[in-house]
């Protein structure tokens, strides 16, 4: 058996430079975060950490990509990531329902603000994160992992300026809200992100059909192949959170024959319009595909 390969094969050390950093980076925000009572700067720290998982989750399938199947894990571990992105989901969520009730109630009381703390922390944050994403930034054009691994870290890059923004503020305004509203936005935002997360991956989880891939829309593709006059138990499903699998019935017509190059075109027209590289097609004739309809469902 052989597993399929498609990650980058250079970008361990940018994965290696980019979780140092972001780790040793919210260990200090946090820090200091608690040391001055700032939520807003505790709500960055948690959203970092995310980033930092987020990044581990994209090393981790590109590593478990490469580790060999046997007879007791036919496709490896590469499933893997899909329960971590749905575990890193939960988790978040919880975090951030917890720092938003502590804004509200925040938000009751006339609470100073360390801002000049606020503002120098958050600020080393906005270059780390700018840093890290530039790590990314030419990979990020021509493969979907990095990509999502840089857009992931140039949106921490805005979230820490909006932290310095909330310090700046008060520093003119003296607005003793700003911190807890603060707080608040940036929870939101990370909800809203996290949400999304946690729905792709619970749909995974119950072997859905990926996003971006239309089953009705590979049926045709299947169809439009000389010979093939029906498609039957089509299933798509996600072996990890960026390899997608497929198998399908094929009913032949009775002037065509059960060939290689059937199965060729097939599983090219596959992987050149829905990028599906695992494709297990089953070759049938009409009187056999009327049987087997009947057994399969």
């Amino acid at each position: 058996m052989q597993a399929h390969n498609h990650g980058p094969t250079h970008y361990g050390k940018a994965f290696a430079i980019g979780i140092g950093l972001n780790s040793v980076f919210v260990a200090i925000e946090a820090w200091y975060g608690w040391q001055v009572q700032s939520l807003a700067l505790l709500a960055d720290a948690i959203h970092n950490l995310s980033d930092v998982g987020a990044l581990v989750l994209a090393w981790a399938a590109f590593a478990a990509a490469r580790l060999a199947t046997n007879r007791r894990h036919s496709y490896g571990w590469r499933r893997g990531s899909i329960l971590a992105s749905f575990t890193n989901a939960v988790i978040l969520l919880l975090a951030m329902g917890s720092l938003s009730w502590e804004a509200l109630q925040r938000l009751q009381a006339d609470a100073g603000m360390a801002a000049t703390t606020v503002i120098i922390v958050a600020g080393i944050g906005v270059v780390i994160n700018a840093v890290t994403a530039w790590l990314f930034v030419a990979g990020s054009k021509r493969d979907l992992n990095l990509r999502g691994a840089f857009l992931h870290m140039a949106a921490d890059a805005l979230v820490s300026l909006g932290v310095v923004i909330a310090g700046l503020l008060y520093l003119w305004q003296g607005w003793s809200w700003v911190d807890p509203v603060m707080s608040l936005i940036i929870a939101l935002v990370v909800i809203i992100g996290t949400w999304s997360l946690f729905r792709r991956s619970l749909h995974l989880l119950f072997d859905g059909v990926p996003e971006g891939v239309d089953l009705d829309a590979v049926r045709d593709c299947l169809l439009s192949v000389p010979g093939v006059v029906s498609v039957h138990d089509l299933h798509i499903w996600a072996l990890s959170t960026s390899e997608n699998a497929v198998t399908a019935h094929l009913v032949l017509a009775e002037t065509a024959s059960a060939d290689d190059a059937l199965l060729r075109q097939a599983t090219t027209l596959l992987e050149q319009r829905f990028d599906i590289q695992h494709a297990v097609l089953q070759q049938e004739s009409a009187a056999y595909a009327a049987v087997c309809s009947v057994a399969c469902n």
